[in-house]
């Protein structure tokens, strides 16, 4: 490894926990994914398992949802688990939303993502409520009852985060119904007291289309983090969609959530796997940043590596430009029909609980890809915060 990327790998679990490699038939003994099992689509359906999303209740319970992915308009379900994740029931479906990520505000249950208007998943900005636990959820009909913005918008399952008095959330609009790579940037924020379901309630940042001059061979960013710089300043930490992989953007934010500004000549960073998803997370116990993300090893470059997703690294930084990668959370030694990926995560105590899209053969066969995941599991990582030897 070389630059900044400080490397140590200890948590290569026994091969015995991989399964075998190359099976793709009924006919081949499989074993289960690591982690929990929340729900298996099966690889002969096509129906793929997007956007892992976890919270936790003020009780204690953990609410976890996904989407489907495909070529048809996605619905999102909602599981329970009310014991620390070992077994989960579902409780809902919720029709025409994908995209979404769960979360609690004021000790009651909401989910932001996007209601679709067509198969590439774009369309309305949308936040619902549920004030059962997550097993029925307020509509979206209009504009005061979560119905934020009509047009083709695009997010993932990224934490919203409270800073000046206020709530944000990173999003992105395509601007059309089809297509990918139109992503332009921008920023959403609300009055932590005002009603979230009220359109008027938020206010919305200017919009950036990423410009292909600020790193060659890139050609867009998504999927961006809200985050609160040790200086108190906003920042919206964003995907860059580049073939050589570990590049981020950082998206600087005026206080009043109104404008935000890029500087191409700071604001490209290293950030190990950020061709893929990742969540940023700030932990106050050890005054970092902590990421989940697809790092990939060097055994396993290639030409593309945004596509190589059978490996989750965790990776800290106590400046959000500078990361070093920590530990090996998952791996499976095949990078073409195994998967971990979009892992949303919370810090519980001393551990990371996430949730993963994951890729991996069950009863009916290999996943189609690594990419077209087949499961949403569950993790408990022990101990994150503790340098391994």
């Amino acid at each position: 490894m070389k630059g900044i990327f400080t490397v140590i790998l200890y948590c290569i679990l026994p091969s015995f926990l991989f399964g075998q490699n190359g099976v793709d038939s009924v006919e081949v003994n499989f074993t289960s994914p690591p982690g929990t099992v929340i729900f298996n689509s099966k690889a002969s359906t096509h129906k793929y398992i997007g956007s892992p999303s976890i919270t936790v209740l003020e009780d204690g319970t953990y609410i976890a949802s996904h989407d489907y992915f495909g070529s048809f308009l996605s619905d999102t379900f909602v599981y329970k688990s009310k014991d620390k994740g070992n077994t989960w029931n579902r409780v809902a479906e919720i029709e025409q939303l994908n995209w979404s990520k769960l979360f609690v505000h004021n000790k009651e249950l909401y989910l932001f993502g996007v209601r679709p208007k067509g198969n590439s998943g774009y369309g309305d900005c949308v936040v619902m409520k549920s004030l059962d636990g997550g097993h029925t959820w307020t509509l979206p009909i209009d504009k005061k009852s979560g119905l934020l913005l009509e047009g083709f918008y695009h997010t993932a399952p990224i934490q919203l985060v409270y800073s000046k008095g206020r709530i944000w959330k990173a999003m992105e609009d395509h601007k059309q119904v089809d297509g990918w790579g139109n992503f332009h940037a921008f920023v959403m924020s609300a009055d932590e007291e005002s009603d979230l379901l009220d359109a008027d309630s938020w206010t919305l940042s200017n919009q950036m289309k990423f410009d292909k001059s600020y790193l060659d061979g890139a050609s867009s960013w998504l999927e961006g983090n809200m985050v609160v710089a040790k200086d108190k300043s906003l920042k919206n930490v964003l995907r860059v969609h580049y073939p050589l992989d570990d590049k981020a953007a950082i998206i600087d934010i005026s206080d009043d959530g109104k404008t935000i500004s890029f500087d191409p000549s700071t604001g490209i960073i290293e950030l190990p796997g950020a061709s893929k998803k990742f969540n940023i997370l700030y932990d106050d116990k050890s005054n970092r940043y902590w990421t989940l993300s697809n790092y990939v090893l060097e055994a396993d470059r290639s030409g593309y590596n945004e596509r190589t997703r059978n490996t989750i690294t965790l990776s800290y930084s106590d400046d959000l430009r500078h990361w070093h990668i920590q530990d090996m959370l998952l791996h499976h030694p095949d990078v073409k029909n195994h998967g971990f990926q979009y892992l949303d995560w919370l810090i519980e105590g001393n551990d990371i609980i996430a949730v993963s899209r994951t890729a991996w053969e069950d009863e009916t066969g290999s996943a189609d890809n690594q990419h077209n995941a087949n499961y949403m599991t569950f993790h408990r990582f022990l101990n994150f915060r503790e340098a391994k030897k």
